[in-house]
């Protein structure tokens, strides 16, 4: 027996498993559903086949048996759904603790790789499509999702962001340490002062591949010294990220708590407020009329006052926290009743990845029906990401991909906490 060097036997083993991934995508393969959930059309259907082409859907039809010698994933137990969508992670970063400096404790390559991983345990979820929003080291998230669809990596397809885009010590800065400390400048990238430097940052990030931009407009939560009420960026700032977004086929989010900073991120055109936990009634009417989104992630504050409390988290955090669950939970309430888009977004980062399921039974605990929730992670995510020729959903032509869950998430939404399996263009992956 020949023993390989292990850097030459690792490369083989990675691209024998990316051949193996590449074949598998390229056949055709039929999965037989015990019950399936099509949020597109609201319905569920009993004992179905799909037939996935090229890691596409190519036909869903009653049961009957393929042709002879078909690769058949017998899910005829489960209920099967598309795969799930978190319009808000945070996979190239430690996950939050009581250190303020704890971004500064890890180089680069040790991100990348933790990035990898929060990747592998975010599929492992059911969520085969995320909207990354943010990473303090820039770029790391651009360069995940290229080896994730590259075939290096498992994980979801990302859209990603590359940096926040935000004031010299706002809510998207590395804040709360000793004056004389100095922040790497791969964490400051998207440091901005004024609509002009605004739109030179934006053009450089688009430049560096991102697929929109995020705008930290208000304070933050978990940012020490700013306060999640008070707006960070102006008006004429943020409609300069929409406009040059616009310019390269794209659009821009918004980081936004305060009321107010909600209302000056809407009134500049960007497409989704982010956390919206201070909304007031003329924030939501003036969504709705924008037809903007709101990224809600409403389980957060259960964890961090839990976890918090128990990891002696700093207190400013914790009062923060206290100050904002609450009112963001009647919120979105309201928001909902008043009719305005609402998409699945959990945060995770700040509490672990792979957790990110839990958020669907607070949804329909203030408001969403079952169905809701489902098609707020499907159909309404993906529409949120411009995705929905590809993903959300089950009709012909998206990806296939999908997962199977024991039991029923229209009578029990937290079965959706244990995903059994999950297929991703076509390949099980778990």
């Amino acid at each position: 027996m020949i023993k390989l060097p292990f850097r030459v036997s690792f490369a083989f083993l990675s691209l024998s498993s990316i051949l193996i991934a590449a074949t598998a995508s390229a056949q055709t393969i039929y999965v037989r559903a015990g019950k399936l959930v099509d949020p597109m059309s609201a319905t569920v259907g009993s004992d179905q086949l799909l037939r996935i082409e090229a890691g596409r859907i190519a036909e869903v039809s009653p049961y009957s048996p393929p042709p002879k010698g078909s690769v058949v994933t017998d899910w005829s137990a489960y209920t099967v759904l598309p795969g799930l969508i978190d319009m808000h992670t945070h996979l190239v970063d430690t996950e939050q603790s009581s250190n303020v400096a704890e971004p500064l404790l890890h180089s680069a390559a040790e991100i990348a790789l933790l990035g990898a991983k929060h990747a592998k345990q975010t599929l492992n979820a059911g969520f085969t499509s995320v909207r990354d929003v943010g990473t303090f080291r820039a770029f790391g998230d651009v360069a995940l999702r290229d080896a994730i669809d590259a075939g290096w990596v498992e994980g979801p397809r990302m859209v990603v962001a590359g940096a926040y885009l935000t004031v010299p010590g706002g809510g998207g800065e590395v804040t709360g340490l000793a004056p004389d400390v100095t922040v790497p400048s791969d964490m400051r990238v998207g440091l901005v002062s004024g609509p002009a430097e605004m739109t030179v940052k934006a053009r450089y990030l688009f430049q560096h591949r991102v697929n929109f931009l995020k705008l930290i407009a208000t304070g933050a939560v978990l940012a020490a010294g700013t306060e999640p009420g008070a707006p960070e960026l102006t008006e004429d700032e943020v409609r300069a990220a929409v406009d040059e977004a616009r310019r390269n086929n794209s659009y821009a989010i918004a980081h936004a708590h305060g009321a107010e900073g909600i209302k000056i991120a809407l009134r500049a055109g960007v497409r989704s407020i982010e956390h919206a936990s201070l909304i007031d009634d003329e924030g939501i009417a003036l969504a709705k009329a924008k037809g903007a989104w709101l990224v809600m992630d409403i389980y957060n504050g259960d964890y961090i006052n839990q976890i918090g409390a128990r990891d002696h988290w700093p207190e400013e955090i914790l009062r923060k926290n206290r100050d904002t669950t609450d009112l963001q939970r009647q919120g979105f309430t309201k928001a909902l009743k008043a009719g305005v888009k609402i998409a699945y977004g959990t945060d995770a980062g700040v509490y672990p990845h792979g957790d990110n399921g839990k958020q669907f039974a607070y949804m329909v605990r203030y408001g969403m029906s079952p169905m809701q929730a489902i098609q707020s992670a499907t159909t309404v995510a993906a529409d949120l990401m411009q995705r929905s020729n590809d993903v959300g959903s089950l009709t012909p032509g998206h990806f296939g991909d999908l997962i199977a869950v024991k039991g029923d998430p229209l009578k029990d939404i937290t079965v959706l906490e244990r995903v059994a399996h999950v297929m991703k263009g076509g390949v099980v992956v778990r």
